[in-house]
């Protein structure tokens, strides 16, 4: 039978708030897994669902919480700064006797991941794992609402860090947590054990997003820098997966190249969907 009963932590504005809409509009019970003073009972997002203040270090208290709810699914949309918050909330979850982990994927294929962030993601799903808790990975390349984000446009320009021609993958947030929803509740447990899905809303470049900048009125001029404004540290290193072409939710670290034919591969099974373009997103 499909999953009812969820738990989020780090139901934030972007994507795991937006999880818990989706959820909760399927008829699903979405408890939310907030630290004390996150001020998550503030956001719209989570109307409909339960908030417990929790520490999520706090292993015996989390597991209560998750035990009390009858939590099947506990996903985690932590962001990188608290990723290692992760393996508590994993023991938490096998003291629970929960049936499934989605840990905080969401971007870049981290499988086979050897260094930095993707490696940190790789080793927590090996750790949950030998813990016997099942895991289900979703990439998506990146979200395409975090475009002038990465690119500056509020300084007026469309900034990019040397050639920026390698095709990757760009997903709007609503597509991605409507297709973490449609999954989890609807897909049998056999799709999703130890599962990975790679979906892809719009497969461009960022020098063809710089292009359709261009031609708004007033243009945003796309320029090649090589080195991005002060202050944009995250964004200095993402370009440089972009450049290299890792942001493509097909890349194979394994293989060291992205395989385009299996960057949208989970996209067909949310049969029926419209999947957001780049355009349409940012109104063009």
């Amino acid at each position: 039978m499909p999953y009812t009963s969820f738990a989020v932590a780090g139901a934030g504005p972007t994507i795991g708030g937006r999880i818990v809409k989706a959820l909760i509009s399927r008829g699903a019970s979405v408890v939310v897994l907030a630290r004390p003073g996150s001020g998550s009972t503030s956001n719209p997002l989570l109307q409909g669902a339960k908030v417990a203040n929790v520490n999520y270090a706090d292993v015996p208290r989390v597991s209560t919480v998750l035990r009390d709810n009858n939590v099947e699914v506990l996903i985690s949309a932590l962001s990188f700064a608290a990723l290692q918050a992760q393996i508590p909330l994993a023991e938490a979850a096998q003291a629970a006797s929960v049936k499934l982990l989605v840990p905080s994927e969401f971007g870049m294929p981290s499988e086979g991941a050897t260094d930095g962030v993707l490696a940190i993601k790789s080793q927590f799903v090996a750790y949950a794992k030998s813990l016997g808790i099942p895991v289900l990975r979703v990439y998506c390349g990146m979200f395409m609402e975090f475009i002038p984000w990465l690119t500056g446009v509020e300084l007026g320009k469309f900034h990019l860090l040397g050639q920026q021609n390698k095709p990757a993958s760009f997903t709007s947030l609503d597509d991605v947590s409507g297709f973490v929803a449609h999954a989890l509740t609807t897909f049998p447990s056999s799709s999703l054990h130890d599962a990975t899905y790679r979906i892809e809303g719009d497969r461009t470049s960022p020098e063809d997003i710089g292009a359709l900048y261009e031609g708004r009125d007033p243009p945003v001029p796309a320029v090649h820098v090589d080195k991005l404004p002060d202050g944009f540290d995250k964004q200095t290193f993402l370009q440089a997966k972009f450049a290299e072409g890792r942001i493509s939710a097909g890349w194979d670290n394994y293989l060291d190249k992205d395989v385009p034919e299996n960057a949208a591969s989970g996209t067909k099974a949310w049969e029926g969907h419209h999947w957001k373009t780049v355009k349409e997103v940012l109104g063009f």
